[in-house]
């Protein structure tokens, strides 16, 4: 399985140039992917810089094959009417059971501008995996207070989703609501977390909990863990953020995230960060696994 994930800034290259299509020929460059995890997607937001359009529909006609399952951490109306979205994008050419769209915490804190944040998760089938959850998130950047908040809820998502994974609902009528739904233990948990990896939310998304059904003899604490320490071992992370751009710093930094759960820690192959896009204000991820 090949995933891609790219905090796109609207599509809005450093060139100020607004681009869905330079987006999607960016991540092909990566990788044939199988999954595409886009954070920062604009409808209706026409004042922003560039201009963007309605991006999930320009996204959709770009890639053929693929579901597109777009989630608005912000939806709502201006002034005039119009309905504005800002969130996260899933695409996937792999077979989706289920679909969620989870808002995340958004505790007040007065002394910082901030906007309500989200995770979108699709339940999908992997021929060589298995059933797989892919969760994608863009957590606040200026409120700390906010953002941790947001890392434990996403620990929680998964903790709930092992949980359901082990002990299902008892289902009814095939054909009803209630019908039953595929449910993993086995989570990629992807996106921009506006957080560095010695950020206390760093630490708190890979807290070990408690195994809800564990193996005989097997470990009794379950964990997502950071991606890129597996694939590179004592390697520091390449930097996703500043590369290029100083505005919001002087130091490049990583704060795009790969992180997957236990039983897929063994099958990461490769993760790789794309060092020469300028596309967008961060750099794409590129993670491979396989049997």
């Amino acid at each position: 399985m090949k995933l891609v994930t790219w905090n796109t800034q609207w599509c809005c290259g450093l060139d100020g140039v607004v681009s869905v299509k330079r987006i999607i020929e960016g991540a092909r460059a990566m990788a044939d992917f199988d999954v595409l995890c886009l954070q920062e997607i604009a409808c209706g937001f026409g004042g922003m810089p560039g201009r963007p359009g309605d991006q999930p529909a320009e996204v959709k006609s770009l890639l053929p094959g693929f579901q597109i399952f777009f989630g608005s951490a912000v939806d709502e109306f201006d002034a005039n009417g119009k309905h504005q979205q800002f969130g996260n994008l899933i695409a996937s050419r792999l077979p989706v059971a289920r679909v969620q769209h989870h808002p995340l915490p958004w505790p007040p804190d007065p002394k910082a501008t901030s906007m309500p944040r989200m995770c979108t998760t699709v339940t999908l089938s992997c021929p060589d995996l298995g059933a797989l959850r892919v969760m994608t998130t863009h957590l606040e950047y200026y409120s700390a207070s906010q953002r941790l908040a947001q890392a434990r809820a996403l620990r929680e998502l998964h903790v709930e989703a092992c949980a359901l994974a082990a002990a299902p609902p008892v289902p009814d009528t095939i054909g009803t609501p209630f019908q039953a739904k595929l449910h993993a233990a086995q989570a990629i948990l992807c996106g921009d977390f506006n957080m560095p990896a010695t950020d206390a939310g760093y630490d708190e998304i890979q807290r070990p909990f408690r195994d809800p059904a564990p193996p005989a003899g097997g470990a009794p604490d379950k964990r997502l863990q950071d991606a890129w320490p597996l694939a590179h071992p004592g390697r520091p992370h390449d930097p996703t953020f500043r590369l290029f751009d100083r505005t919001y710093g002087p130091v490049p930094m990583a704060c795009d995230f790969v992180f997957v759960s236990d039983s897929l820690a063994p099958h990461v192959r490769r993760i790789e960060v794309d060092l020469q896009t300028q596309a967008s204000d961060h750099q794409p991820v590129f993670i491979e696994l396989t049997a």
